[in-house]
């Protein structure tokens, strides 16, 4: 939790931005796993919601009265029973004070406020992602869940998106810390790294490394030797000699996020071809690092890395043609079927489930929603100082692509079918890390850079065998 002054200052700002009527942010509750006594733990607090109310406490709903510059929060204190089992817990009268917030109530009291002093004033939500909060949505305000997403508030929406975009300098050491984890996290596994250790175990021990320096992970463990799946989750096969094993891996820390990914060598050596492929993507990975700045849009940013890995695998006879008639098709898809990266912060994808139309995009750079690859790309709109954002192209050889596209004769002008059949047997790289836009330029966040030049990779994985 930051200063009380912080969450002040935030909901102030909000209300301008706003205008007017009543905001509701509705924080999360327990999710049960199997039954409700046995819920998922630690309960993530909805990231909205902590960044303008600050608690982590579930059953809460913060209300900000724009009209009548009052402030509320709802919820029920805890009684003696629970204490048992949970231990104490601050009042919500408590919990508000530490936040700067003056009015509480019992959430009882929320539906009597919503249907009388608020009843005729405009109400603003966030789309909701949860299916209780749609319930209690349904409840309080009368939208069926299906109708939701439609009516919520695009004024707050946006107001959300402009503050929480531009990280503080609070936030950005809150997100370095987390990069402290994540080199931790990802230095294990380069150190684990051998034939005949399986997959699920290198995970786990990264996931251990999640939950004891930090929160946990800001997402799912990817660990697989088939890094041409997006998100291969880990499974127990047995890492084997001559494969390429990718880890994309990252932890919450004070409710800040870490995100990054190596591809390491099963054997601690890259094989010629895998270095030759590897290559490409450290090239474009550190090209991104060179032409992010502020007022350049990440699209421009993505299609410039696009170019320049167009013209590598020319090199290496995986394509052909005119270079940009082959990126303006889309061939390059065939090898980077997402975007260069996304912006990052509470959320490992910072705020996407406000849409990602607002989060990404602005009235100037529109997704392009038809190309097969560009309508993955999650983040084109210009950057500003203050964004976090990741950095993170890849190549992939994915067979069943290969095929359809062979098949259909998709982009045949630019891509050497007979070569990639060679090719569908190699998996995938990718090197991400993270980013933060800065007054001139850019730069990576962390203090320690985890290992991802090829030499680097391997003498870091031999100390394990040393």
């Amino acid at each position: 939790m930051f200063s009380k002054d912080t969450y002040i200052r935030r909901r102030q700002e909000l209300k301008k931005l706003v205008g007017k009527g009543v905001i509701v942010l509705f924080g999360n509750n327990d999710s049960p796993a199997n039954y409700p006594a046995n819920a998922y733990a630690p309960m993530r607090q909805d990231s909205s919601f902590l960044y303008y109310f600050g608690q982590h406490r579930d059953g809460l709903v913060g209300v900000i009265d724009i009209d009548n510059d009052e402030e509320w929060l709802f919820g029920d204190d805890i009684d003696v029973e629970d204490i048992v089992w949970m231990g104490f817990t601050p009042s919500v009268a408590d919990l508000a004070a530490e936040v700067g917030v003056k009015k509480t109530a019992p959430m009882k009291d929320l539906t009597k406020m919503v249907n009388g002093q608020w009843s005729m004033v405009n109400k603003h939500f966030l789309p909701p992602y949860r299916f209780d909060i749609k319930i209690q949505i349904m409840d309080l305000l009368g939208i069926h869940p299906s109708k939701q997403k439609e009516a919520a508030s695009l004024d707050l929406i946006k107001a959300v998106v402009k503050m929480r975009a531009t990280k503080e300098p609070q936030e950005i050491e809150a997100i370095e810390r987390a990069c402290e984890v994540g080199y931790a996290m990802h230095t294990t596994a380069q150190l684990l790294i051998r034939p005949g250790v399986t997959e699920r175990f290198v995970a786990g021990q990264v996931d251990g490394i999640a939950r004891s320096l930090a929160q946990g992970n800001s997402f799912a463990t990817i660990f697989s030797q088939h890094g041409e799946i997006m998100h291969g989750n880990p499974s127990g096969a047995k890492l084997e000699e001559g494969r390429l094993a990718l880890c994309d891996a990252g932890c919450e820390l004070d409710d800040y996020c870490s995100d990054h990914t190596r591809t390491m060598p099963v054997s601690g050596k890259f094989t010629q071809r895998q270095l030759e492929i590897y290559s490409i993507v450290e090239a474009c990975h550190d090209y991104a690092i060179e032409v992010a700045k502020p007022g350049v849009k990440y699209m421009d940013v993505h299609f410039a890395v696009c170019r320049l890995m167009t013209e590598r695998l020319k090199e290496l006879g995986l394509m052909k043609g005119d270079t940009d008639e082959a990126v303006a098709a889309g061939a390059h898809a065939m090898f980077l079927p997402h975007g260069l990266g996304h912006m990052m912060g509470m959320d490992v994808h910072d705020m996407e489930g406000l849409g990602q139309i607002y989060v990404g995009f602005d009235e100037e750079t529109r997704p392009n929603l038809e190309q097969f690859g560009t309508n993955c790309l999650r983040m084109g709109r210009k950057l500003e100082e203050g964004f976090v954002i990741t950095d993170e192209p890849g190549i992939y050889f994915i067979p069943q692509l290969i095929d359809e596209w062979k098949a259909s004769g998709h982009c045949k002008e630019f891509l050497n079918f007979d070569k990639l059949e060679t090719y569908k047997d190699f998996g995938g790289i990718r090197i991400e890390d993270d980013i933060l836009i800065t007054k001139d330029g850019c730069r990576f966040l962390g203090t320690k850079r985890i290992p991802y030049h090829p030499k680097d990779v391997e003498e870091f994985m031999a100390t394990n065998n040393q």
